[in-house]
């Protein structure tokens, strides 16, 4: 299956979407949410992710995020990852949780910033009918709704530290007229259909205006579409390699080094393939993957696995 285009770039902004695996879930109960937003937290430490707006369902996930360090990848495959590792351990289970790589599309907060936090407010209600209204005897069962950001932005509640509501601006210039305005907004979707920002997506990746368009496919070039493209300031993913090849040198668990030289350091499983004796790195992948199942049981690897993460953490 063809990867993901990845368009990575400084202040970039992003609609992020993940199932669970064969859209089983991903949350079983409450504990499961609570533990995922810690780990959106850290993530927003450690990566310096600006998330805008979020919500979450039983068994999938939406994001708006901003990603100052043009980091992506490296960030949301960190929550997802460090996230499985953890539900895996609190449910006695191992194997993927989630249903492939997360999806992620380009956006124009400016313009589109207002649709896409109703959208992704209006999950828990919208029907799986696209052409059918919100039913209006829904909107208590929305309004108690604990695990998205809509109470934060109604302002029904303290908004974590890790939350930014800046995107309030788009509704009012006052935070009480922001909020105002954002709750006759939300509103005056009950009754009716939502409709789909997805419907103007430009090439499958792209949700703004003709010069963020351009700018995408300045970035992807000429390259074969499904092939994942980053563009990280070289500098930037060269420290973040170089800083974990030198955590491992000494490492004497093989398969630790590998694991931290592809998921903390980025680099390419063929890349290391070729230095470790695999014959491709399928085998590479196929190792980095035994050694997280292996990890959701063993607590002194899950702690090497930790410790190394925190120590390869560059912060610019």
């Amino acid at each position: 299956m063809a990867r993901p285009v990845r368009v990575e770039f400084e202040g970039a902004i992003y609609h992020v979407m993940a199932r669970g695996n064969e859209r089983r879930p991903i949350f079983r109960d409450d504990t499961d949410r609570k533990r995922f937003l810690d780990t959106l937290a850290e993530a927003v430490e450690r990566f310096g992710l600006v998330v805008h707006a979020y919500c979450l369902m039983s068994n999938h996930y939406h994001l708006l995020v901003e990603t100052p360090r043009a980091n992506l990848s490296q960030a949301l495959g960190w929550v997802q990852t460090t996230y499985t590792v953890r539900f895996n351990r609190r449910h006695r289970r191992s194997g993927h949780l989630f249903q492939g790589r997360f999806k992620a599309q380009l956006v124009d907060g400016q313009t589109y910033g207002k649709w896409l936090v109703q959208y992704v407010h209006y999950n828990p209600v919208r029907p799986r009918d696209r052409a059918e209204p919100i039913p209006r005897e829904r909107k208590r069962e929305w309004e108690a709704y604990p695990w998205s950001s809509h109470r934060d932005y109604a302002g029904r509640r303290t908004a974590p530290k890790w939350l930014r509501l800046e995107w309030l601006r788009l509704w009012g210039k006052t935070v009480s007229e922001a909020r105002a305005e954002y709750a006759r907004d939300m509103d005056s979707g009950f009754g009716k259909p939502v409709n789909s920002p997805w419907e103007q997506l430009r090439g499958g990746l792209v949700l703004g205006t003709t010069a963020l368009w351009q700018k995408a496919r300045k970035l992807i070039g000429r390259k074969a579409a499904g092939e994942e493209h980053r563009w990280s300031e070289r500098h930037g993913k060269q420290e973040i390699r170089d800083r974990v090849r030198a955590l491992v040198e000494r490492e004497a668990d093989v398969r630790i080094a590998i694991w931290a030289r592809v998921r903390l350091g980025g680099e390419r499983g063929v890349e290391v393939a070729r230095e470790q004796g695999y014959k491709d790195g399928s085998g590479v992948t196929q190792a980095v993957k035994r050694l997280e199942q292996k990890a959701s049981k063993n607590k002194a690897l899950r702690t090497r696995l930790d410790e190394l993460t925190n120590l390869s953490i560059v912060k610019r």
